[in-house]
């Protein structure tokens, strides 16, 4: 049995553990320890199997990056936000495409953008397509020792193939037959096929999944060995066949030596050397690693003069609307509200979203056009882009520092409270300006190679602590103070939040005027009693724990009745 059977079987097996695991724990909704222990379990298994198979591939990266899948994995633990269980399971995602690239030869910490999005595109088609490579050419099953055990078990297979069909035909004669015969088979045959059929589908799908990822991960490149197994055969083959006279017959005659144009000794000395050919240049290697703008055609490349045009032309847009920017900006609040014909609600709503799209497409841009210039003139070009992408960046913060404007406006005293539709931009804004400045020091500098490794990790170190931050907790939190400030308080938003926010809502509760009480006390009711439906130690997670202490606790089992005519009638009491 050679290394790629047992590689392949190891696969195999460690696949069918964590799609009968997976099927066990993510049955259940919504998600907690059951996903935590899910990935961790899968995180575990591909580690092993690296350490096992190809301990080369356990570099630093791919540890560091195992580590921050499993404590995305940990947050399904703490938070019961949706937002938050979306961006993780993102992040998880994302992680597993970087984490392929070691299999190709590409260090992750000096890749690009273009190598991450490959690695990620390519966990897609492995995880779906690699378990037919791993069981149709990986395993070699006919060299397996256990040949014939096997046989066996086609055998008995066979077997029962012919057998079930007549067994079917007389248990169905005898049934039909007696009456209590018939009672005793229901009776023994009394199960959902429905359920059985899921459980089995789900754990094959997972464990397809699985192995084809892990395949993907660690095991050696397919064609590479299959052409030099191929080629050491053929050498054996046509070694054996030659005989040795036969050998000697092909090999070449020595033919006599002779002078160019069968001239004499005398003449060619005589004669002149003729120059040098100069040397050819050695081809340019290319690979996974230094995967450049060169292999495209020039017309598909930027030269000095496009990118003069296309960044150019896009700084003046930007800088004219900066111009009509820069007033609001620093004129303060009171240039604002006396502006003609100005709507604060318009200012703050139309504008967010939009701004928060240009920054965004500013990045790719700027990373695509640098990728696309042209290598013949480089200096020139490159220092070109420098000071045009240089304005655009600094031109683009004034636009973000608007969108900041527009957020405070949008949250503070004069506006309509945090959302989530406004905090996570904020929270995107924010590892925005940290890449540009990233993009600023690597790129501008010539170490584009180091800009997607800072960029990826910027943004794991910013969803973990939006995490850590809470921020359904952290929203409530900001509304309440407005609502202390004289701004209206939307108790059904708020009370719609997920558990995260349960501990700050109770709180706040005794502030809040009878009608927001009544809507959030029958909101946390409904909430209780749908607790209750979920109690499965699976789904256990920390916020939802606490949420459930703490409405058993203040809300009574029995207060249905109550609680709607409280939202019938303000002037009621609350039921507790």
């Amino acid at each position: 049995m050679n290394q790629r059977t047992k590689t392949g079987l190891e696969i195999l097996q460690a696949a069918a553990l964590i799609g009968i695991l997976g099927n066990l724990l993510l049955r259940h909704t919504p998600w907690g320890l059951n996903a935590f222990l899910f990935v961790a379990t899968f995180v575990a298994g591909l580690i092993m199997l690296m350490w096992r198979r190809r301990p080369e591939l356990l570099t630093a990266n791919t540890i560091a990056l195992a580590g921050a899948m499993t404590f995305f994995a940990s947050m399904f633990l703490l938070r019961d936000s949706i937002e938050l269980r979306v961006y993780d399971t993102i992040a998880i995602l994302v992680i597993m495409g970087v984490i392929l690239l070691v299999n190709f030869g590409v260090k992750a910490h000096v890749a690009g953008t273009f190598h991450y999005a490959a690695g990620f595109v390519w966990s897609g088609l492995t995880s779906a397509f690699g378990p037919f490579v791993l069981l149709g050419s990986d395993i070699d099953w006919k060299a397996m020792p256990g040949n014939k055990i096997s046989k066996s078990v086609f055998a008995v297979l066979r077997g029962l193939a012919i057998a079930l069909p007549l067994l079917l035909i007389f248990g169905a004669l005898f049934m039909a037959a007696d009456a209590a015969f018939e009672g005793y088979v229901n009776r023994a045959l009394n199960f959902d096929i429905d359920i059985i059929v899921s459980h089995v589908m789900v754990t094959s799908a997972l464990a397809w999944l699985t192995a084809g990822y892990f395949r993907g991960a660690i095991a050696e490149k397919f064609v590479p060995v299959a052409a030099a197994t191929a080629s050491t055969a053929a050498t054996h083959s046509s070694d054996k066949s030659t005989s040795f006279v036969e050998k000697v017959a092909a090999e070449p005659a020595d033919n006599s030596s002779s002078l160019p144009d069968n001239a004499t000794i005398l003449e060619h000395i005589n004669r002149s050397d003729p120059p040098n050919k100069p040397e050819a240049e050695p081809a340019k290697k290319r690979d996974w690693q230094t995967f450049d703008s060169s292999i495209l055609p020039s017309v598909f490349t930027l030269g000095t003069v496009e990118t003069v045009i296309i960044l150019g032309l896009i700084d003046l847009l930007f800088l004219g609307f900066v111009i009509i920017q820069v007033p609001y900006l620093f004129g303060g609040m009171e240039y604002i509200q006396q502006a003609p014909d100005f709507k604060l609600a318009d200012y703050a709503r139309r504008g967010f979203g939009e701004l928060v799209a240009v920054s965004a497409l500013v990045l790719p841009m700027l990373l695509a056009s640098h990728w696309l210039l042209r290598r013949e003139a480089a200096a020139k070009t490159e220092t070109i882009f420098k000071v045009l992408a240089g304005v655009q960046i600094a031109l683009l913060f004034v636009i973000m520092a608007s969108v900041v404007q527009r957020l405070v406006l949008l949250t503070g005293e004069l506006g309509y409270g945090m959302t989530t539709i406004r905090f996570y931009p904020m929270v995107f804004m924010i590892w925005l300006a940290v890449v540009f400045g990233w993009f600023a020091l690597t790129v501008f500098r010539g170490a584009r190679n180091h800009f997607a490794w800072g960029a990826l990790w910027s943004a794991l170190v910013i969803l973990g602590a939006t995490n850590l931050l809470n921020p359904d907790a952290f929203i409530v939190q900001t509304n309440v103070r407005l609502m202390h400030q004289g701004r209206q308080f939307d108790a059904l938003y708020n009370s719609n939040l997920s558990d995260d926010a349960i501990r700050v809502l109770f709180d706040a509760l005794p502030s809040m005027n009878s009608d927001d009480q009544c809507v959030v006390a029958y909101r946390l009711y409904r909430r209780m009693v749908q607790a209750r439906e979920e109690g499965d130690l699976r789904s256990w997670n920390a916020s939802r724990s606490v949420a459930r202490s703490m409405m058993a606790e203040h809300v009574p089992p029995s207060s249905e009745e109550s609680m709607s005519g409280c939202l019938l009638d303000a002037t009621k009491p609350l039921p507790f």
